[in-house]
């Protein structure tokens, strides 16, 4: 998932993302515990997405936070 996508997201959207994608982490790590996933480098990448989503949530929270004040 690139940057202009997740810029794109809407707030909801972006917890809906994030709670779909540590999913889908949990699900990765217990495949890959009982046997070698084909392409383990998923892990990383899923890990990856999630702090960008993270982030961008970070983000808006403290624009929000300003534009209040």
């Amino acid at each position: 998932m690139k940057n202009s996508e997740i810029t794109g997201l809407s707030q909801e959207e972006l917890v809906a993302r994030i709670a779909e994608e540590t999913e889908n982490l949990v699900k990765l790590k217990f495949a890959h515990t009982i046997s070698a996933i084909e392409n383990p480098s998923r892990i990383s990448k899923v890990r990856r997405n999630i702090a960008r989503l993270n982030t961008e949530v970070t983000k808006r929270k403290a624009q929000s936070a300003t534009e209040t004040k």
